[in-house]
């Protein structure tokens, strides 16, 4: 939409080039961090054990550039996201000028954004989703690099609603942090006789999941301008209240008092899930994981990572709760699949 071959064919390198540090250099640096332990003869107990024996590692500084800089080109140079979507401002603009009529869209511009949300550039997006008016269709374009959309079997919002589903047929669902509709579409696809309620910060994003929405003639769904934490919906409406790689973007706090909205949200028997991250008791893993956090902007992950989460469930007065590896693609949690990954959870919880 509104671009031309040398972005796309620029965008492509960058995806090959992240294909190739996931594919060949991570499991490089896991061979060769499992050489260096077999002749130090001792086992790293924490992810500072790990740091100190890649300190001045050339092949992990070479990992790591790669990592931080692939995603900063991603956005920026002459066919970054960033610079290509401004060129085609007014078009963009367009597209989500005229709100859809009916109850689709619901914005509130007196909405006061958390200090959390504005104060980091998540993921490097510069500026945030937040801050521009056609950010939503950047963060778009960039979900193609990092979640790409594939056949639907293997896309993992749509395997994620088949495990939802399969656990609950909701009347009344609510999709925390749904952006652009991309985590919500698989479940107003599915689910065409619940009532689906998708809810965000940014408007930016919400106006094209509208759009889209109204697009394929969904009239099941609604996407509202409001805080998780605070959504001003009524007690106990949902039976169902899910959320997408959301938890690992907000201090553990604020994630306490999503978990709370989330059980005042739901009628009793109700369903709490949400997939995210969170890393298994593996020293290397951990260093990985925590570096990413660094690299990519992204500084709530190692919180969410050692707060517990599992117990602020149960105080927040949640029953069987179950943290549960997801596997986002087929063959992604076999012991012979060793290519770099995200640490995928489903993260559940009955009212």
């Amino acid at each position: 939409m509104f671009v031309d071959r040398s972005f796309d064919a620029y965008q492509d390198f960058l995806l090959g080039s992240k294909l190739y540090w996931t594919r060949r250099l991570y499991p490089a640096l896991k061979d060769d961090y499992d050489r260096k332990v077999a002749l130090a003869g001792t086992q790293p107990k924490t992810s500072e054990d790990v740091a100190q024996i890649f300190a001045g590692d050339t092949l992990y500084q070479y990992y790591a550039w790669l990592e931080r800089h692939l995603q900063r080109l991603k956005y920026s140079g002459r066919w970054g996201l960033i610079p290509q979507h401004e060129r085609h401002r007014t078009d963009f603009e367009a597209l989500v000028a005229n709100p859809p009529a009916g109850d689709l869209l619901e914005l509130d511009p007196d909405l006061k954004l958390p200090k959390y949300y504005t104060s980091v550039d998540i993921h490097q997006h510069p500026g945030g989703v937040w801050s521009d008016a056609i950010a939503g269709f950047v963060y778009e374009r960039g979900a193609r690099s990092t979640t790409p959309l594939l056949q639907r079997d293997k896309d993992l919002h749509h395997r994620f609603t088949d495990q939802v589903l399969a656990r609950r047929a909701p009347k009344r669902l609510i999709d925390f942090g749904c952006g652009f509709g991309k985590s919500t579409r698989p479940f107003y696809e599915a689910a065409r006789d619940a009532e689906i309620v998708g809810i965000d910060l940014a408007s930016s994003g919400l106006k094209i999941a509208a759009r889209d929405a109204a697009e394929a003639q969904t009239r099941h769904v609604n996407f509202l301008q409001r805080d998780a934490r605070a959504t001003g919906l009524p007690d106990g409406m949902a039976d169902v209240v899910t959320s997408t790689m959301m938890l690992h973007e907000m201090p553990p706090e604020v994630i306490g008092e999503v978990i709370d909205e989330s059980f005042r949200l739901l009628a009793p028997g109700g369903l709490m899930i949400h997939l995210d991250f969170l890393e298994a008791d593996d020293p290397f893993a951990k260093f990985i994981y925590y570096g990413h956090s660094r690299r990519n902007n992204e500084p709530y992950m190692p919180p969410l990572d050692r707060m517990g989460i599992a117990s602020r469930i149960e105080s927040a007065g949640f029953r069987n709760v179950k943290v549960e590896p997801f596997e986002e693609m087929p063959g992604t949690l076999a012991p012979e699949f060793k290519n770099w990954r995200f640490p995928w959870v489903m993260i559940s919880a009955e009212k």
